[in-house]
């Protein structure tokens, strides 16, 4: 990486032939090329026909998506990825009310509508319904890296909903006595503003949060 740094290197430019890199850099082919496939791996360089390796804009969600199996990564890793899921929810608002459209909202109505459709007494939703309203509120970000790291975080945040509920009663005593539900915080979003939807969603989440917090994550 030095080598392109200090060649500034840009994406799409090609790359010296191992022996001209090997003579470069006063190391043996053997090592040029080893330090390729690693490369390679974290696809920063790639082959095209005719021209050679080429050097490209790393993939950095499809990087991440190599190591991010829950049978992989520890408790710790798994609960701290889960804790950046509330985050990046807390921190969307003022995202989704600028970018929100009436088809979008129109979307999130018949979400809601089938969930209230289906709902019983619990507080807690449907996996399935919880996916499909929070990931459309990562699509209205009109943000792709931030809609391809929810889809890379859905594994962990199965691995962990599943395991808090079977951990944790579907009762649970919110701290203002109410739970914010999918359709209160579709709500928000018509009539409200980034600041009441932040609130808002930190109601919706607080059991995770509580979580979070119950066990330590600080």
């Amino acid at each position: 990486m030095k080598y392109f740094k200090d060649n500034e290197l840009v994406p799409g430019d090609a790359i010296p032939k191992e022996i001209d890199l090997a003579n470069s850099l006063g190391v043996s082919r053997t090592v040029v090329r080893e330090a390729l496939l690693r490369l390679r791996t974290l696809g920063l360089v790639e082959s095209k026909k005719r021209r050679g390796m080429i050097f490209k804009q790393p993939d950095i969600i499809n990087n991440f998506a190599r190591v991010l199996d829950p049978t992989l990564l520890g408790e710790d890793t798994m609960k701290q990825l889960f804790e950046l899921r509330l985050i990046l929810e807390m921190g969307m608002a003022d995202f989704l009310f600028e970018n929100r459209q009436q088809k979008d909202l129109e979307e999130l109505e018949r979400i809601v509508a089938e969930e209230e459709a289906t709902a019983t007494q619990k507080i807690r939703f449907s996996l399935d319904k919880e996916i499909a309203f929070h990931g459309k509120l990562y699509q209205m970000s009109n943000n792709v890296t931030l809609q391809k790291f929810q889809d890379l975080l859905l594994p962990v945040f199965n691995y962990v909903y599943l395991k808090e509920t079977k951990t944790n009663p579907d009762v649970y005593h919110y701290s203002e006595g109410e739970f914010v539900s999918h359709g209160m915080l579709l709500d928000v979003l018509k009539k409200g503003t980034p600041e009441s939807f932040r609130n808002a969603m930190r109601r919706h989440l607080e059991p995770h949060f509580d979580h979070a917090f119950r066990n330590g994550s600080r």
